[in-house]
């Protein structure tokens, strides 16, 4: 058996919105062990999964690494589909607590191998970074929403000079051409939802190719922002569901109502709106339905608008880039303090649970 594959995505991202999680769509209600991870910053969590991951691609089994938006670097969950199995970063921003304890959700407290006495001695220090961390992103979240305020105007603005009957007969267009054949079904398809870019210390991260490479029908939706894309997407995601297709949709980093991606697996289809895809995907061009005399009184306003989101965007990563050296500090507390022979015991004790599975 050859080595499994590595799909790459964002369960929760840095948005307009604040932290914005998917948690819930980590893995599906068909799961058979979920492994919450709790502990502080640097207790190892990212390690303890990353570490099973990597054993279980060696063994040829298909893995999942769901990457941390705030350090993209690390991970704040991995999923074994074909064992159902997930283990998860269950710590804050994004708490997890079990629902069924013990029959289904296994809590591992990488906690209780920390020395707390010698922790007490840095408790100033700890607290003050923790405070330092929440600020840098409160503000970052300011910047990130006046981006969204000008790529909505920059949006609304390119509505105006749409044809939207055309759009319409593409996305039925393409209905009939996905769909030919198949007729509503009394199973309504499953949905999931995550990021697969995410707004990171180190700016916009993308892991697409990793989302996409598998299918071996590709569509791509050429057009700007605000010329139909994510409309046809979300018309596309509800006719697969109701003709009992289960489907995977990727949202925007910046905005989680914009949907960017869309894949159905049952039919081996991958939908994206990233134009890099055209050479590897039948493209479908938006251009077609915008009026670009009408657009030409608008060039001025465009580009503003843009220019000045895209400023925002980059005050926004300074901001996280910030509270990531600030998190590498504290985590530096922790890791002082950690018994790591101790978590490498447990690691083990886990895998071959999972093993076992």
């Amino acid at each position: 058996m050859g080595k499994g594959y590595i799909k790459e995505v964002f369960p929760g991202g840095n948005t307009a919105y604040g932290f914005y999680s998917f948690y819930k769509y980590i893995i599906g209600d068909d799961a058979k062990r979920i492994f919450i991870l709790k502990g502080g910053p640097g207790t190892g969590k990212s390690s303890f999964m990353k570490k099973i991951a990597y054993v279980m691609v060696d063994k040829g089994f298909d893995v999942e690494f769901h990457r941390c938006s705030s350090d993209n670097n690390s991970l704040d969950g991995v999923v074994i589909p074909q064992k159902g199995i997930a283990l998860i970063d269950g710590t804050a921003p994004h708490v997890v607590d079990p629902v069924y304890p013990g029959s289904l959700e296994v809590i591992i407290n990488l906690g209780q191998f920390l020395n707390e006495q010698e922790m007490q001695k840095h408790r100033e220090a700890i607290v003050a970074l923790s405070e330092e961390i929440k600020r840098l992103f409160s503000r970052a979240y300011k910047y990130l929403s006046a981006a969204k305020g000008l790529k909505d105007d920059a949006v609304s603005v390119m509505e105006r000079c749409v044809d939207w009957a055309r759009v319409n007969k593409v996305a039925y267009g393409l209905i009939n051409s996905m769909f030919a054949g198949m007729s509503i079904s009394d199973r309504l398809g499953k949905e999931r939802h995550l990021f697969a870019s995410a707004i990171t210390p180190g700016g916009v991260k993308d892991y697409v190719e990793t989302i996409v490479r598998p299918y071996s029908k590709r569509y791509v939706i050429k057009g700007r922002d605000g010329t139909g894309g994510t409309l046809i997407l979300k018309t596309l995601l509800e006719q697969a569901r109701i003709r009992g297709c289960d489907v995977e949709a990727y949202h925007c980093a910046l905005d989680p109502e914009v949907i960017e991606h869309l894949l159905i697996p049952g039919l081996d289809v991958a939908i994206t709106t990233w134009e890099k895809f055209e050479d590897s995907g039948l493209v479908v061009d938006l251009g077609g339905c915008v009026d670009e005399q009408k657009l030409r009184h608008y060039k001025e306003e465009l580009e503003a608008d843009l220019e000045y989101a895209g400023i925002m965007v980059q005050e926004a990563v300074k901001c996280i880039n910030k509270a990531k050296k600030a998190h590498d500090e504290l985590e530096k507390y922790y890791v002082s303090c950690m018994d790591f022979h101790a978590v490498d015991q447990l690691r083990e004790d886990v895998l071959k649970k999972i093993l076992r599975c």
